[in-house]
């Protein structure tokens, strides 16, 4: 699992990071199915939190589970860092949104080659919310952007506008995935929304994560 480093909106002096929920969500999925998991970001160690989304208000089962797990508190904080991880090491990925994404995973070259290499045999790839940044900078091996033709959602543009937040977000994620090909597609608003297309999972927005993860399961078991 792949997490974002960046703890800051813009220039709005606001905490950002990755979202508790969407990534406790994937996580519990995945480990309650066996899987193991490695968690990694670009600058390695704990990974801020959207404040946001950990707040003590926020009482999912999925998050109130994490709370009281040390294991996976312990891992969390002391992340990977992504020239640390060899996509020969693993099955797949998956990518757990956060405003954060937006900034350093979207321009983040070891990400970008951690998943060119995963697609190039065939593994699989998983990104939420605004997890599906990090595909930007990805190309296959011709130099076309690996969305080019693929199916693909993510956190759609009156998503972003309900937060109120569209105007501090470096580029509208729904637009660039347009722009460099993708066939774009949303359900509702905060619904899970999950598209797939060969080793490319996308999940619109952080309700879709655990059914994301399922997806991803049910892929790697066939």
């Amino acid at each position: 699992m792949v997490l974002t480093s960046h703890g800051e909106l813009g220039v709005t002096g606001y905490h950002t990071g990755m979202g508790l929920e969407e990534f406790t969500m994937a996580y519990y999925v995945l480990k309650d199915a066996g899987m193991q998991i490695t968690l990694a970001s670009p600058q390695g160690g704990p990974p801020p939190i959207d404040p946001r989304s950990g707040a003590a208000t926020n009482t999912s089962e999925c998050v109130e589970r994490f709370r009281h797990d040390q294991d996976a508190r312990v891992l969390l904080a002391d992340t990977l860092t992504l020239r640390q991880v060899d996509a020969a090491d693993f099955d797949g990925a998956f990518y757990p949104g956060g405003y954060g994404t937006m900034w350093d995973l979207a321009e983040d070259i070891h990400s970008a080659a951690l998943i060119a290499a995963l697609v190039l045999t065939g593994k699989l790839i998983a990104l939420v919310g605004h997890g599906p940044a990090a595909l930007r900078h990805v190309r296959d091996p011709s130099g076309r952007a690996l969305v080019d033709g693929r199916n693909v959602t993510s956190f759609s543009n009156s998503e972003e506008r309900s937060t109120g937040l569209f105007s501090n977000v470096p580029f509208s994620l729904q637009d660039e995935l347009i722009r460099l090909g993708g066939r774009y597609s949303k359900g509702p608003d905060r619904s899970p929304f999950v598209v797939s297309d060969g080793v490319l999972i996308t999940g619109q927005n952080p309700n879709s994560s655990a059914d994301a993860a399922r997806t991803l399961l049910r892929a790697l078991h066939r």
